[in-house]
């Protein structure tokens, strides 16, 4: 055997090439990478000038970008050790031991790819740079237009890496960067004299107007634009203040002009924030407690990742599932962040100041919801068409007035290297990786708190929005009435008030038409038969399954042509008798809601219809062990109803007081009062109970707390059935109450519904 040969990797200088294909996606990318070194060096300003381009921004082959910074610049030695070693580790060696630079910033850059950025925008470059105290700068220069983007030259020969040469000057004293004025589009001030200068001519791709100003887009969004104010002191185009106290600005020049790209756009992206919300949320998620703390147009708020609302929602139980079960054993894994939300309402019924043009709605819908990490963004979460809280796929599969569009929703969610560890940025710098709980548990916390947003504090809203006003135009008859002053002024020969009034009875028939449409097709899903009968459903399946098997197990055993012993014979017949006996009771109870407009009223003992729904929902309420405890005062109670009334009523509540239990830790009760001497019954749960924000909205039609899963008719409805018999329900007075959670009262004395 021959002596063993060493040998060494020895990469084509094409790997540069490679690798920037796959850690820099475009140019738009690269440029935000080097934007990015400019901040880990503590500069305040960045200034990339696009030198030799026309109006257009159409480059000739000695076009140039330049970008300069007041940074604190690179030493020989940083140069020599680092910079010219790609991927070095010096940064991440930084990140995992929390460095921070001077300044506080926490360190964006990671593995030297600002390097490959370079190549991406151009071949010939040549880098300026003088540290902070140093009388001399440094020039460090890379040229390798004489080769294609393979590295190949006129011969087709490739290059090695370690062929491909830098030649580093130094020029003393400083030239370059010195003591002078530089502008800053409409300011001027002292250059520093240290900071970094980087020129690329040859450059690569085609450049535009319209690139350029999506470049802009891009720098202006590196960091948050929801820090930004209106400086109603300052009488400039501009007029805006960033309120933060590291600033880091970010211009664009062409040749010597300055191009103010979207500073008008960008204030009135500021004004409609500032004026036109329907919604500003401000706050945080707490992860050690699993709490979101955080305000909604100025008001406090604190919510348990395990409040019932949250876990009602399917999107918590897609993550956490049901009740929150794979939080018991862990916690969140993503870390706490910041967040704020702007709500806007693109209805064409929008009223006042939240009625929107079609111009403002077009310059809301070029934002999303960003991500910033230690005040940079994440790319490309916040562009006009990423989803990545996947808001857009879930309207697709559930209702979609179940969550709030992207349109409608801009805003920022803050996290920090320091505390959201596991949230990590993809090598390509686009999106977060989808890594273990983190990432899952990050999107879900922050898809079910906009789910929140929109079933509770945004649908009161369009409740008090539409819904009122529908319903007032349906019970007041308006249509009607404009129609009889029509024919009136129509008569009168008056055929201008004529035409208005018709005009006027055609918007309110299509507000009447809107809420009886939707007060049918709601209706159609929780009526009390189809409540009573999804209920039973379980049981009376199971029954017939096992009877379906006993009959079964008969059959094959007389086709046997053996014996039977008719003890046995007995038995399995009474069983399955048994098993018919309690199906027929149960469609009997049923059936009576089916008769409901034959029926006549008549006194009932409240207690008998009590136990029959309460026996449509024992095995229910066996699995979820959930008690039931009834007590009676006085006399029996007595009502001058129908039982489909009665039935429909304790449906409702049945099935309210159940669902809101099944989310709740043990132990679980149901508590009915039956009060013969005050004509009233008071029917409650040891749940989570009313919130007082709620209660003016929750015998209105439509208005649920139950997630996708509830229609907000089963209240309503109990109401209307009252109603109707001189009855009434009510939320229970303090001095009512017999459990902790929800309390109702429903009172059996005539008159007190009306």
């Amino acid at each position: 055997m021959s002596r063993p040969k060493k040998i060494k990797f020895r990469p084509y200088a094409r790997l540069l090439t490679m690798l920037g294909d796959q850690l820099i996606k475009n140019e738009r990318v690269a440029l935000v990478e080097l934007i990015k070194n400019a901040y880990d060096a503590d500069a305040s300003w960045v200034k990339v000038t696009f030198e030799g381009f026309d109006a257009q921004f159409q480059a000739n082959a000695n076009s140039r970008i330049i970008i300069e910074d007041d940074g604190l610049g690179m030493t020989r030695e940083i140069i020599e050790q680092h910079w010219a070693n790609p991927a070095t580790p010096v940064k991440l060696i930084g990140k995992k031991t929390q460095s921070r630079t001077k300044k506080g910033r926490t360190i964006q850059g990671e593995k030297g790819i600002g390097r490959f950025a370079l190549l991406k925008i151009g071949r010939d470059i040549t880098i300026t740079t003088r540290a902070k105290r140093s009388p001399s700068e440094l020039v460090l220069k890379l040229d390798v237009s004489g080769y294609d983007q393979d590295f190949l030259d006129a011969n087709d020969e490739g290059l090695f890496l370690e062929d491909l040469s830098l030649s580093l000057s130094e020029t003393d004293p400083a030239t370059v960067i010195r003591k002078q004025t530089v502008e800053l589009g409409v300011t001027s001030e002292a250059r520093k004299p240290y900071g970094t200068r980087i020129e690329i001519g040859h450059l690569s791709g085609s450049w535009s107007y319209n690139k350029v100003e999506q470049v802009y887009e891009d720098l202006t969004r590196v960091q948050s634009l929801f820090d930004i104010e209106l400086d109603e002191d300052e009488d400039t185009e501009e007029g805006l203040v960033r309120q933060e106290k590291d600033p880091f600005e970010l211009l664009i020049y062409r040749d010597e002009h300055h191009e103010p790209f979207g500073e008008q756009r960008k204030r009135r992206l500021a004004e409609l924030l500032r004026d036109n919300t329907v919604f500003r949320i401000e706050g945080r998620y707490l992860e050690q407690e699993k709490i979101f703390d955080f305000t909604i147009n100025g008001a406090q708020h604190r919510m348990s990742l395990l409040d019932p609302q949250l876990m009602a929602l399917a999107v918590f139980k897609d993550q956490f599932a049901k009740g929150g079960e794979a939080l018991k054993n862990r916690n969140t894994d993503c870390g706490p962040f910041g967040f704020k939300f702007y709500v806007f309402d693109f209805s064409a019924d929008a009223a006042g100041k939240f009625h929107l043009d079609d111009p403002e709605k077009k310059l809301i819908k070029e934002h999303r919801i960003y991500l910033y990490r230690d005040g940079i963004r994440v790319y490309p979460y916040g562009d006009p068409h990423d989803d990545w809280l996947l808001i857009d796929v879930r309207r697709g599969t559930v209702r979609a007035s179940e969550f709030l569009s992207n349109d409608q929703v801009v805003g920022v969610v803050d996290i920090t290297q320091a505390h959201n560890p596991q949230l990590r940025d993809k090598t390509s710098r686009e999106g977060l990786v989808d890594v273990g709980d983190a990432t899952d548990d990050f999107r879900a916390l922050l898809q079910v708190f906009l789910a929140w947003v929109r079933k509770d504090p945004y649908a009161k809203y369009v409740f008090n929005k539409s819904t009122k006003a529908d319903v007032k135009v349906f019970k007041s008859e308006a249509v009607q009435r404009s129609f009889d002053e029509a024919v009136e002024a129509a008569a009168g020969g008056n055929a201008d008030v004529a035409g208005e009034k018709i005009a006027q009875a055609n918007r309110q028939y299509k507000a009447e038409r809107r809420y009886l449409v939707q007060r049918a097709e709601n209706t159609e899903h929780l009526a009390g038969v189809g409540l009573s009968v999804e209920t039973a459903s379980h049981d009376l399946m199971l029954a017939m399954g096992s009877a379906v098997r006993s009959l079964d197990s008969l059959i094959s055993q007389t086709s046997r042509r053996r014996s039977i012993d008719p003890e046995a014979l007995h038995r399995e017949l009474s069983a399955i008798r048994g098993m018919l006996s309690f199906m027929e009771a149960q469609m009997k109870d049923m059936q009576l809601l089916f008769r409901s407009t034959k029926q006549r009223r008549r006194p009932l003992r409240v207690r008998d219809l009590l136990d029959k729904v309460q026996r449509l929902y024992r095995s229910l309420m066996e699995r979820s062990d959930i008690e039931f405890v009834v007590d009676e005062s006085g006399p029996p109670l007595m009502a001058q109803t129908t039982e489909a009334v009665l039935l429909q009523l304790f449906l409702n509540l049945f099935d309210n007081a159940v669902y809101w239990l099944d989310l709740n830790p043990k132990p679980r009760r149901i508590q009915v009062l039956l009060d013969g001497e005050r004509q009233q019954l008071v029917f409650a749960d040891n749940g989570p109970g009313f919130r007082d924000e709620d209660r003016e909205y929750l015998f209105e039609p439509f208005f649920s707390g139950k997630g996708e899963e509830g229609r907000g008719l089963g209240l309503y409805i109990a109401r209307q059935l009252l109603e109707r018999h001189e009855y009434s329900i009510e939320v229970s007075d303090k001095r009512d109450r017999i459990a902790s959670g929800a309390n109702l009262t429903v009172s059996f004395v005539k008159g007190e519904g009306t």
